[in-house]
């Protein structure tokens, strides 16, 4: 079976984490979708992250399809932990750059 590691990465609120819970939900891996704002994240299980409703610390899960295993590696999109989002860049097969329609492209995010 081959596997990919895969990051997302977008500026602060654009959805990153509820992506990743969404693609985590429909995989099978959770039975609940959990939310940045109710704090009950499956990926944001540090207290400060919970606390601030922001992702500060790079988390992965990991799910499988038919034909691939998925590390997924859901990333802060604040700017002051940045160098969190960048270490992940190290490891990945490919990114996906979350943009949120409504904010536009954030100078940060370019």
């Amino acid at each position: 079976m081959k596997h990919l590691n895969i990051g997302i990465f977008a500026q602060v609120d654009a959805g990153k984490t509820t992506l990743s819970e969404a693609l985590l939900y429909c995989s099978g891996q959770l039975r609940k979708l959990g939310r940045v704002d109710h704090r009950d994240s499956f990926l944001d299980t540090h207290g400060l992250e919970r606390s601030r409703g922001i992702t500060i610390f790079s988390k992965e899960a990991r799910f499988q399809t038919e034909h691939l295993s998925i590390t997924l590696l859901d990333t802060p999109g604040h700017i002051d932990f940045s160098p969190e989002a960048e270490r992940t860049m190290q490891v990945l097969d490919y990114a996906i750059l979350l943009i949120c329609g409504t904010d536009s492209v954030q100078p940060h995010t370019q």
